[in-house]
């Protein structure tokens, strides 16, 4: 008989805090407990366990947990579909797994579905106007926002080639055709060329934009108005990515004013946030908190605390 979740959840929280050997967690019994009866919210657990204790996962821990789940591609795969109030329908194809491929980026975090419901809300925001995604990981926030709240144009983004390529399929799931998926952000010219597209008829384009390395002249080239981003604040150096991108940003317009900038956080880790405010204030980066409804249209069984920040940068 397979341990009961706690208890697995439990040792791995103790060898964990423990700094013991990554080799020394219980992944024979995780195996065993998955084969018996497969369940990604036993992963979840696991991991709320450490992000509990204010301890950030360590990446050789996500791929020790995907490898655990490593299974043929059409069993760890289904259609997902999300109704809006117009009636429309988004449907995706998502991982059934909380990892996959090395990543968690293959399925809709709750922060994405609180802020496309946002966005449902306060269409003006967006109407007419060059909307730059922050991994965009499967594209539910931006095909909601291209299905009901006219932008010009809309720019996904993300660095994982599995995820960009998953989000593609899905565009093109839903109607939306991107102009080509880039591993490089277009020139300065393709972005004017943007400017001149019908707001009815959003263009879309997809981009691998790593926080990193891309550089201000890049982010120029996209000439975005509005910045949105969910789930991206869950471990202090991406955090510090972030934050030096948006810094960017602020530097690179030119003689047009900064996008504004919203971003979506499901609060697991309360330090990692705070850690994020802090980050944010050494910065400059003036913030607030934007009202939003609790409840959440695109939620049924749970309503995590979820909460939207826009950014001046």
């Amino acid at each position: 008989m397979a341990e009961p979740r706690p208890g697995l959840a439990l040792r791995f929280q103790r060898r964990f805090l423990a700094a013991r050997p990554l080799r020394s967690l219980p992944w024979p019994e995780l195996e065993q407990s998955l084969r018996t009866a497969p369940d990604s919210a036993l992963l979840a657990d696991i991991l709320h366990k450490l992000e509990s204790t204010a301890a950030e996962p360590l990446d050789e821990l996500y791929e020790a947990l995907a490898d655990v789940l490593k299974e043929e591609e059409e069993s760890t795969h289904c259609y997902k579909n999300y109704l809006l109030p117009s009636g429309d329908c988004v449907s995706l194809c998502e991982s059934t797994a909380l990892i996959s491929g090395g990543t968690t980026g293959l399925l809709t975090w709750e922060a994405a579905l609180h802020l496309a419901q946002w966005a449902l809300q306060n269409p003006g925001l967006f109407r007419g106007r060059t909307v730059l995604e922050l991994g965009s990981g499967i594209g539910f926030t931006g095909i909601a926002i291209c299905r009901s709240c006219q932008p010009r144009t809309f720019i996904f983004s993300d660095c994982h080639p599995r995820v960009l390529r998953q989000l593609g399929e899905n565009l093109q799931l839903n109607g939306l055709t991107p102009e080509g998926v880039t591993c490089s952000i277009q020139t300065e010219s393709q972005g004017q060329e943007l400017e001149g597209q019908n707001c009815h008829t959003p263009k879309v384009i997809v981009a691998e934009l790593d926080w990193g390395s891309v550089t201000e002249k890049q982010l120029l080239a996209l000439r975005a108005d509005i910045v949105i981003a969910a789930d991206v604040v869950y471990d202090p150096e991406i955090i510090l990515a972030l934050i030096g991108m948006l810094q960017k940003l602020s530097t690179s317009r030119a003689d047009r004013k900064a996008p504004e900038v919203f971003i979506a956080s499901t609060i697991r880790n309360p330090d990692t946030y705070q850690l994020f405010q802090a980050e944010l204030d050494k910065a400059g980066i003036r913030w607030q908190v934007i009202p939003a409804h609790s409840s959440c249209h695109f939620l049924y069984d749970e309503q995590p605390d979820v909460t939207i920040l826009q950014l001046f940068i």
